[in-house]
């Protein structure tokens, strides 16, 4: 399995779709990278050599594109200043609702998870 920016990409798959894997990177991103580091689109992740998967992590850089743990405290600070302001973003965010207007009474199961049935207790 290659290794660029401390990820491990699937080997098997074919390189702007192994790219995607690292978290912060999309399809538009992946190509361009692909693209810039003049690697064929069409080749496996696991055929490219160590100054390859070098380039691509140097043109991540360069671009000043932000991966992985950078993302990801960059994300949870976002949502904490979120909440700690109390708009309503961040009460929808720290109740577990859906966030942008979807309705709530007869779906959001992804965001409410599963169902907890309120009703008549049987008496002894």
């Amino acid at each position: 399995m290659p290794r660029i920016l401390g990820v491990d990409i699937p080997g098997n798959k074919k390189v702007p779709y192994a790219l995607r894997y690292i978290y912060g990177i999309g399809p538009a991103q992946s190509d361009k990278l692909v693209k810039e580091a003049a690697i064929e689109p069409d080749r496996r992740a696991h055929t490219l050599s160590e100054a390859e998967l070098n380039k691509i992590a140097e043109l991540v850089v360069q671009h000043g594109i932000r991966v992985e743990g950078d993302l990801r405290r960059e994300v949870a600070a976002d949502l904490k200043r979120l909440q700690a302001i109390q708009c309503y973003r961040g009460v929808r965010h720290r109740r577990g609702l859906p966030v942008r207007g979807q309705r709530t009474k007869c779906n959001a199961r992804t965001r409410k998870g599963k169902r907890k049935t309120v009703g008549v207790l049987k008496k002894k």
